[in-house]
């Protein structure tokens, strides 16, 4: 593991089922430092551009969602130079329309976690209020559309993604309220990562991958193999889809996400 050189423009935030970084070229490892704890991602050529991966559960699968140092992640992302994060996330489908091998580019979220860091901002730099009118950045979620149609992957474009904490399922009383309340797909993972994003002034896009129904809308019990099985049948689609979002980018930000902390001055670059 070396200490970091590299700069990179793009991140990849690969979740559960997306752990390797075989998607770039010639990936090397790297570890860097944050305030909230040392962090390991690789960073590696994608499409002639350099790109940095980061299994957000560690290696194998190794940490649970509520447990993920979500900013670190994306402490360690933006100190390199990562302006643009492209992250994975399987869910479960709150709608019997909404079926397992979906692929949902979400544009919204409720939030039901319970016990994470929520924010860069404690109090030491003044009290920030982040928009989230915008959660998940119009520009990018515009760039991942277009490139499916070019593709011709099927990709829902809109979708509302609670955030549970986990790390068990839900049960179905709570599935009928979340589906009540307009979530579309259920995950553990989008929450605070893409608040995190947003407050670093990156711009942030989730696909998420629908691997089951929520439970009480199958018959069936839901069990991890399953998520893993239908997880990986998706695997390739992504990858395919990130190598030509990227390939595509120009890299200019026309979105309002470089103005984010326009309030305290802005970070980005």
């Amino acid at each position: 593991m070396s200490t970091i050189q590299t700069q990179a423009s793009y991140g990849i935030i690969g979740g559960t089922g997306v752990y390797q970084p075989d998607l770039l070229e010639q990936p090397k490892q790297h570890s860097i430092a944050t305030p909230y704890g040392d962090v390991s991602l690789h960073i590696g050529r994608l499409q002639g551009k350099t790109v940095a991966f980061m299994p957000r559960h560690g290696k194998g699968h190794a940490v649970p969602p509520h447990k993920v140092n979500y900013r670190a992640n994306i402490w360690a992302l933006r100190s390199i130079g990562v302006q643009q994060i492209l992250a994975t996330a399987a869910v479960g489908s709150l709608h019997a329309g909404l079926q397992p091998g979906s692929l949902v580019l979400v544009d919204q979220f409720i939030d039901f976690t319970k016990q994470r860091p929520v924010t860069f901002f404690e109090g030491e730099q003044g009290v920030v209020h982040i928009d989230m009118t915008d959660p998940y950045c119009g520009r990018l979620r515009g760039e991942v559309s277009k490139a499916a149609d070019c593709l011709g992957i099927v990709l829902q474009a809109s979708g509302t993604y609670v955030c549970t904490e986990g790390p068990r399922f839900e049960t179905p009383a709570e599935i009928r309220m979340f589906a009540g309340f307009g979530g579309d797909v259920v995950g553990m993972t989008s929450v605070p990562e893409v608040v995190l994003a947003k407050e670093q002034e990156m711009c942030y896009a989730t696909v998420a991958m629908v691997t089951n129904y929520c439970a009480g809308i199958s018959k069936e019990a839901l069990t991890h193999r399953e998520v893993m099985e239908v997880m990986q049948a998706n695997v390739a689609n992504v990858r395919e889809l990130f190598y030509q979002v990227i390939e595509d980018s120009s890299g200019e930000r026309t979105c309002q996400c470089p103005h984010a902390l326009h309030e305290l001055g802005s970070l980005a670059k």
